[in-house]
């Protein structure tokens, strides 16, 4: 499916467009494409896109101690940004880093808004994404704070279970916040 189909079949799921947005969406949002192991974002940069992943998988990640630890895992169908640092214009302590080759279509934030300005629909679009997003990283930050390593476990194979083969271990024990042989421990208990 061309990408421009996949992005207005996901915003038609939100609400229904009229066929003038559909047209003012298209030309708004531009291709962006990354090859595995690229930066969609890297700390210290400002996050200047918000990206509408169409095919692939991304993954969050912050420096903790010097060591990687991951946040969270976004696939196709899902938009990409660090919302903060591309609201605010500041730079972000988030890298966003492509697992596989990855196409997006991707807008600025002065396009945005001026999407916003002119789409009867738009904004009641990005609220409910933008909502969307904020309960994901809401329920991230409580299971770091609430679960332990086995309980993450478990809300990880729950909350991603359709990802579970595309993610590499180490990546899903740095998700867990556990070295590689502690999650072989975990995965055997649980089994």
């Amino acid at each position: 499916m061309e990408a421009f189909q996949i992005l207005l079949q996901t915003l038609k799921h939100i609400t229904t467009l009229e066929p003038d947005e559909e047209v003012l969406f298209q030309k708004a949002f531009k291709p962006f494409s990354l090859q595995k192991n690229e930066y969609f974002l890297q700390s210290t940069e400002v996050n200047t896109k918000l990206g509408f992943l169409c095919k692939g998988l991304v993954r969050y990640f912050v420096f903790k101690n010097e060591e990687e630890a991951t946040l969270e895992f976004t696939k196709e169908g899902e938009f990409v940004a660090d919302y903060g640092s591309f609201i605010s214009k500041q730079p972000s302590i988030q890298n966003i880093q492509a697992l596989e080759d990855c196409e997006f279509l991707v807008i600025d934030y002065d396009e945005l808004q001026k999407l916003y300005k002119v789409s009867k629909n738009a904004n009641l679009l990005g609220r409910i994404i933008i909502e969307h997003r904020f309960i994901i990283m809401v329920n991230q930050l409580l299971t770091v704070h609430q679960y332990n390593p086995e309980d993450r476990y478990r809300y990880f194979l729950e909350h991603y279970k359709d990802l579970v083969q595309r993610i590499p271990q180490y990546l899903i024990a740095s998700y867990v916040g556990v070295k590689p042989q502690s999650l072989s421990r975990i995965r055997k208990r649980i089994v």
